[in-house]
C-alpha cells in the first residue's frame, strides 16, 4: 500500500479499481461512444490510447497524466458525469489542463448527486506505481491510497 497526495480540482471521496494510462486522455475520442451510442460502460473509443483503448471507464479509477485533444474537453467530461458515465473519479500525475479541469469543475457544482473527485499534481512516481486492477481510495484531502 502506497499513498501519494495532491491537489484537490473536484472534491470527494471514492473507491475504485484503477484502469491507467501513461498517455493523454484524448477525451472526445474516449467518451464518444458514451455520449453518442449510449454506451453505459464508457468503454473507451480511443485507439491512439493503446492503454485505454476498449476498457471500460465509468466507475473505474482512471489514472493519466493529462488530458488532451480538443476544446470539447471539459464539456465532455461534464455530459459524461450528467448522464452517469464519469469514472469513479480522475487523477493526474502531472498538473490538470484547464478544459478538463472546467469540466469536472462545472460537474462538481452544477450536477446534484454526482461525484468524481478530481486531484492533480500526484507526480511520476504515482503513474508508475499505480498498475490497471489496483484499488484506489481518494480521500477529501486529496491523498490517494492505492492497495
Amino acid at each position: 500500500m502506497r499513498e501519494f497526495k495532491g491537489r484537490v480540482i473536484a472534491k470527494g471521496t471514492a473507491t475504485a479499481e484503477a484502469v491507467v494510462s501513461h498517455e493523454g486522455l484524448n477525451t472526445l475520442a474516449s467518451f464518444q461512444k458514451a455520449l453518442q451510442f449510449g454506451d453505459k460502460t464508457a468503454t473507451c473509443g480511443d485507439q491512439n490510447n493503446k492503454d485505454l483503448f476498449g476498457k471500460q471507464m465509468a466507475g473505474k479509477a482512471l489514472c493519466l497524466p493529462q488530458t488532451i485533444g480538443s476544446t470539447t474537453g471539459g464539456l465532455v467530461l461534464y455530459c459524461a458525469c450528467s448522464m452517469g458515465r464519469q469514472p469513479a473519479c480522475m487523477l493526474f500525475s502531472k498538473p490538470i489542463d484547464s478544459l478538463a479541469a472546467a469540466g469536472a469543475v462545472l460537474a462538481d457544482v452544477w450536477l446534484d448527486n454526482i461525484s468524481m473527485p478530481v486531484i492533480d499534481t500526484l507526480g511520476d512516481e504515482f503513474l508508475n506505481y499505480v498498475k490497471d486492477g489496483m484499488k484506489i481510495t481518494v480521500k477529501e484531502d486529496g491523498t490517494v491510497v492505492v492497495d
